[in-house]
């Protein structure tokens, strides 16, 4: 599989011809993208595209800033988002520039909070992730180089469920603690009666004992015990923990409670993954320190897709033990210099609809890519046309936001999405996603855990195990006890794979 960086969903790869006619199109896979509100063409009148393409550059090379901006959140909750990001949504076919229907892009992830970015469809289906003889059931983990990296082919690619997970050192690190905590906890449920019952009794939790024991073979009894362990507390961090960093807390209590999209909407929307969900740009430090003892590197030298010679430290980027650990940005209107410069990008973007190319500076600036995803690929409808939306059709008064001056002085009335959403935590939100951004981000989380009844929201009496609890919070505690126990996790040797 082609090596694909965080955000750009292979569009530098550019689809070389204009989507078929409706009635010569194949038929969408069943999980596919789709749309809150109609496409929302771009027609300009007193502009060009390049000259619009220049004032949202303007705009972009404005956000990136070469100092750190703390926040309230722990660093290491910016790459968990990137990490969960890759868990519900993988868009393997769309390209920037080339028009694109929702509806007929297949959502390569299942949209759902089940860590299929680790275990990918399972021992039977994805059996190069897991061992066998004595060692079923256990994940892939460590190679002759560094014990605690991801395992990896001879040529050094990481043997995991996403391979987007690989694509810096910080979540390839989070990627290789849950591959680890598996595999703890596969260990202890073999060998300590009091964690065998404890994970046994929260894996059949909400669930009739019938099912469990007519669906459930005996030989993968334990592994699926432990995986429904993980993917229970890891979804109860997604909604107590990450959610919360990053988005106001009115919002996620409302989506707790309201469905405001509706029985029939999109369970994963575009307007969600191609731009209220990318937030987690604007949360990025222009560098951080790796190591308690280390100095910082800038984020375009956290270099992933290979080998590790050393691990990522999490009590830098969560406060484990209650210690502050370095911070995100809050949400908001700038991001780390060096998202405005992407080097590994080395061909200009060819905007086909508008038969123009961008320059090599332009193809590689992130926050302008994501504003151009947006006008030209999606065609996202904007900002202040998605609050009256809300308003019109939910009665939900939001806050209204102050356009930015390049859009001002040239008559731009329409903000693109993602943009608007950072706007919006700026000036109401106190970093942290409300209004229109919030919202989405609230309702589309709020869905997937109400729509899968496997969840931990339909396991009545659920909380986390003690085993992680932490005065820095459960990511926090679950990062800890994989670290501290990752040294105690049976067959390892059999497990390593590469280096």
């Amino acid at each position: 599989m082609t090596r694909v960086h965080h955000g750009l969903s292979r569009y530098d790869q550019l689809v070389k011809s204009h989507i078929a006619p409706q009635d010569a199109r194949h038929l969408p896979l069943p999980a596919t993208f789709g749309r809150l509100l109609p496409a929302n063409s771009l027609h300009l009148e007193n502009l060009t595209h390049p000259q619009l393409i220049e004032i949202y550059e303007a705009i972009a090379l404005g956000m990136g800033k070469k100092t750190d901006k703390s926040g309230e959140a722990a660093a290491g909750l910016t790459f968990f988002g990137q990490f969960v990001d890759h868990d519900i949504t993988l868009d393997a076919t769309s390209a920037l520039g080339t028009r694109i229907v929702p509806a007929t892009i297949p959502n390569v992830r299942t949209p759902s909070l089940d860590l299929d970015c680790v275990y990918g469809s399972g021992p039977e289906a994805s059996p190069h992730l897991y061992g066998n003889s004595d060692a079923s059931g256990y994940l892939l983990y460590g190679n002759a180089t560094n014990e605690h990296d991801l395992a990896r082919t001879p040529n050094g690619t990481a043997l995991i469920g996403d391979p987007r997970n690989d694509e810096n050192g910080i979540v390839s690190q989070i990627q290789a603690n849950f591959i680890a905590l598996h595999n703890i906890l596969m260990t202890e449920v073999e060998h300590d009666a009091d964690t065998r019952k404890e994970v046994f009794d929260c894996a059949h939790m909400g669930m009739n004992a019938n099912d469990w024991h007519d669906h459930v073979p005996s030989e993968a009894e334990i592994f699926e015990a432990v995986r429904r362990f993980l993917r229970m507390h890891y979804q109860f961090a997604v909604w107590t923990e990450l959610l919360p960093a990053f988005v106001q807390q009115s919002c996620l209590d409302h989506a707790m409670t309201f469905d405001d999209f509706g029985a029939g909407a999109a369970i994963m929307p575009v307007e969600f993954s191609g731009a209220a969900y990318r937030f987690g740009h604007a949360t990025a430090q222009p560098d951080y320190a790796m190591a308690k003892d280390g100095g910082q590197i800038s984020m375009s030298d956290i270099l992933g897709f290979g080998l590790r010679d050393s691990s990522a430290e999490m009590r830098m980027f969560f406060d484990l033990g209650g210690t502050a650990a370095q911070k995100a940005r809050p949400v908001g209107t700038t991001l780390g210099l060096p998202l405005t410069n992407l080097m590994f990008i080395n061909h200009r973007v060819h905007l086909e609809e508008i038969n123009h190319t961008l320059t090599l500076d332009q193809s590689r600036n992130l926050p302008l890519r994501n504003m151009l995803r947006d006008r030209y690929t999606y065609q996202l409808a904007n900002g202040e046309k998605i609050r009256d939306w809300f308003k019109t059709h939910h009665h939900r008064d939001l806050p209204e936001v102050e356009r930015h001056a390049d859009l001002k002085k040239n008559g731009i009335v329409k903000t693109p999405l993602w943009f608007y959403c950072l706007q919006e935590a700026e000036q109401h939100g106190h970093g942290k996603l409300t209004g229109v951004g919030g919202a989405i981000v609230a309702s589309v989380f709020a869905r997937l855990l109400r729509l899968d009844p496997t969840t931990y929201w339909h396991a009545s009496g659920f909380h986390p195990s003690t085993k992680f609890d932490d005065a820095g919070g459960l990511m926090a505690g679950m990062m800890a006890y994989a670290e501290a126990h990752r040294g105690n996790i049976a067959h390892a040797a059999a497990l390593k794979a590469g280096g």
